[in-house]
């Protein structure tokens, strides 16, 4: 598949459900949650609490499920689709939140 097909696709996502995107906005703005290279959501200092660490792990399985019907229904490899949408979520962090890159280390944007 031409990676501009595939960008148009990972550009559809949507990355947080509507009942998420409140608890998810707040907790970025707050930096405890980031967006890394990967594709998914981070505890910025870890360990987190509770609640913050609960909506991670539903947002990043609702992202891993929709990357995989993308990779599977376009025949390419979830990685590319993973990296892709993260590189798109990184583009879309405003300044000040906080991102992760490929190296493992966060850093405001």
């Amino acid at each position: 598949m031409h990676k501009a097909a595939l960008f148009l696709l990972v550009a559809s996502l949507g990355l947080a459900q509507p009942a998420f995107a409140n608890a998810l906005d707040d907790a970025k703005i707050a930096g405890r949650v980031g967006e890394s290279a990967t594709g998914y959501l981070g505890v910025v200092s870890p360990p987190g609490d509770a609640a913050t660490r609960a909506l991670i792990e539903d947002i990043n399985a609702r992202r891993k499920a929709r990357y995989r019907e993308i990779a599977a229904n376009n025949s390419i490899d979830l990685d590319a689709v993973e990296m892709l949408a993260g590189q798109k979520a990184i583009d879309r962090t405003p300044a000040g939140q906080f991102i992760r890159a490929a190296n493992g280390a966060w850093r405001q944007k």
